[in-house]
């Protein structure tokens, strides 16, 4: 069976500059980043609907990433993957000093830690350590390469760690009515620009109140996505069935159609 030790050598082949893949030979670090992309949305992907067997794979597929990074670092000269292992055990030793006893990796701390006190010295590790990159705003290095939807949740939990927060999930309602009714307002305005701000804002309150409810707004809005492409596929299905199409039917039928697929997705 291999082991992590083959594929980086594997990796070491691929990118070998006599008898390597011109293709693997022809990538950087940034034109790998989109497959890294895909890949990660990929593994979600097998993990939410609970497919182990692509779980595995797609693992696979991620840990290539990391080791086809390292291999660039260990050919740039800037690091390796033994250094990436490094950093992060390191790292995650530091931020858990509740369980790795003076910071030592077979420490053992005897004495629990609530779930509360964990977060707050994870919050303060990660604070002292953007200090000590030189980074001095509680907004700093949140990836603007995340999905909005993520991003707006990260900017907002960094956001409540210096007081930036709603106290009641009450107050948060009221804000996104307010929010809704500044939207209709610049929706009968008619200002393109008006309209995209307000909706913008509803989003960003919207995601503020699945926070609250500790519900993860991406998560969520990809289980509707799912929910509504397999009620779409139902409707299509009955509709062939019927001998018809749903560009064909009318407004009511395609709503008894919607109502059908819904019941027939609670009864699975």
């Amino acid at each position: 069976m291999y082991d992590i030790n083959d594929l980086k050598r594997v990796m070491e082949r691929l990118r070998d500059p006599q008898y390597g893949c011109p293709w693997d030979l022809a990538q950087t670090y940034q034109s790998i980043a989109p497959f890294t992309l895909e890949e990660c949305l990929e593994l979600v992907d097998a993990l939410e609907q609970a497919d182990v067997e692509h779980v595995e794979e797609e693992l696979g597929d991620l840990l290539f990433q990391v080791v086809f990074y390292a291999q660039l670092g260990r050919e740039d000269g800037q690091f390796d993957f033994d250094s990436v292992v490094a950093g992060i055990t390191e790292k995650l030793i530091r931020r858990h000093p509740h369980v790795f006893h003076q910071g030592k990796l077979e420490g053992v701390v005897r004495d629990k830690t609530t779930l509360e006190d964990i977060k707050r010295n994870w919050e303060s590790a990660k604070a002292t350590e953007r200090l000590a990159r030189a980074q001095h705003s509680v907004m700093d290095d949140v990836p603007s390469t995340l999905s909005a939807l993520a991003r707006a949740q990260k900017l907002q939990k960094r956001a409540s760690g210096v007081g930036f927060d709603f106290d009641t999930l009450k107050a948060i309602s009221l804000k996104l009515t307010e929010e809704l009714d500044e939207l209709s307002c610049a929706i009968e305005l008619g200002v393109t620009q008006e309209i995209e701000s307000e909706l913008g804002d509803v989003l960003f309150t919207v995601v503020n109140m699945a926070r609250h409810l500790k519900v993860d707004s991406e998560a969520a809005l990809r289980k509707s996505n799912r929910r509504f492409e397999a009620r779409v596929r139902t409707a299509e299905g009955d509709a062939l069935a019927d001998g018809s199409r749903l560009g064909e039917e009318n407004i009511q039928r395609l709503d008894a159609r919607w109502q059908e697929a819904k019941r027939k997705e609670r009864s699975r």
